[in-house]
């Protein structure tokens, strides 16, 4: 079986991050693969040392005529038996051929988009009952859940931030945009006195949280540390994981914590929400609410027996249903599958 896979992506997110995850693990279980994405040498960089050579091209906006002539050459070339197209861009691009075409989705979005596909991945159970209920055909609407690594990691040095080893300390990951709803964390950190935060991530707000910060009188224990890759040494640094979002499908950062033991708290978002088992996988506060926020990490520093439960169960249920071999194995039974009903 020879399957394309293509992703306009942006520069960073979760979606980008699992893209190269799953294309790398796929090419581990033998899967015969061509891979398309947007130009960016750091995401061609590590595919090329995972050995599998990505093709770029633009995907520019609706002027952009050199990408879909281009990936319809790659197509005719290599004869796929599936095209895997990411989100909207690549599956709008995607031309009509004669292989079985599956759009893949992080989010709720727009269908029209995805009207050639003869079938659509969701990575939530929530997602695909979106699908199914805008129309699309149950039988090709798929459950496909997201994977993370567990490999452990050496803790980042703390000084390397100037934060005390002795301190408690927060931990958020994610784009600096209103959907993550950092405002919150820090207004609910403003409320847990001698508690540090650290802030892993980029985008538009930088500036205005930064600012929120100093405003709150939490800079001094406030660190935005940019966009990382390294999410594991961070979250072994950290003592308690917070989700914020006000908008989230999934919650891969959820896993990414439960993957290496660390306690989570999070805004009752579709994702997490849907993830996260109260008091037992972690705690759920409502959405925008940062005075309950501040209440649930203040309490669940203090409270080492549930601190240490919801950690243990967390991990219980990554091990579960979201580790590479589980995940793997239902993406090479569903490609099996559309390959044998085509």
């Amino acid at each position: 079986m020879r399957v394309l896979q293509v992703m306009a992506g942006a520069e960073f997110g979760g979606a980008e991050a699992f893209f190269t995850r799953l294309v790398l693990a796929l090419d581990r279980a033998g899967l015969d693969q061509r891979v398309v994405i947007r130009n960016h040498p750091s995401r061609a960089k590590t595919l090329r040392d995972g050995g599998i050579e990505p093709v770029e091209l633009p995907f520019g906006g609706l002027l952009d005529w050199r990408t879909p002539r281009a990936l319809k050459r790659e197509i005719k070339d290599y004869r796929p038996d599936v095209v895997l197209t990411w989100m909207n861009r690549a599956t709008r691009m995607c031309p009509k051929g004669d292989f079985v075409h599956v759009g893949r989705l992080g989010g709720y979005y727009d269908l029209k988009y995805y009207q050639n596909c003869d079938h659509l991945i969701a990575n939530t159970q929530d997602i695909r009952d979106y699908l199914v209920g805008q129309g699309w055909g149950a039988e090709k609407a798929h459950y496909l859940p997201n994977f993370v690594f567990q490999e452990k990691a050496e803790p980042v040095p703390r000084h390397q931030f100037f934060t005390p080893d002795s301190a408690l300390l927060v931990l958020g990951l994610g784009r600096l945009h209103q959907n993550k709803a950092f405002d919150v964390l820090l207004e609910a950190v403003s409320r847990v006195p001698s508690v540090y935060l650290w802030i892993a991530g980029d985008g538009p707000l930088k500036k205005e949280l930064e600012e929120q910060a100093e405003n709150l009188a939490v800079k001094p224990r406030t660190r935005f540390l940019g966009w990382r890759e390294d999410t594991a040494a961070l979250l072994a640094a950290a003592d308690i994981f917070v989700c914020p979002s006000r908008h989230e499908p999934l919650g891969n950062v959820v896993i990414e914590a439960w993957a290496q033991g660390v306690p989570v708290i999070a805004a009752d978002s579709y994702g997490p929400g849907t993830l996260i088992e109260h008091r037992e996988t972690g705690i759920l506060v409502p959405i925008d609410d940062a005075a309950t926020m501040g209440r649930a990490i203040r309490n669940l520093l203090e409270d080492d027996t549930l601190r240490k439960r919801i950690a243990e169960k967390g991990h219980q249920a990554y091990q579960e249903a979201f580790t590479e071999k589980i995940v793997i194995e239902q993406y090479m039974d569903f490609l099996k599958s559309i390959q044998e009903t085509a």
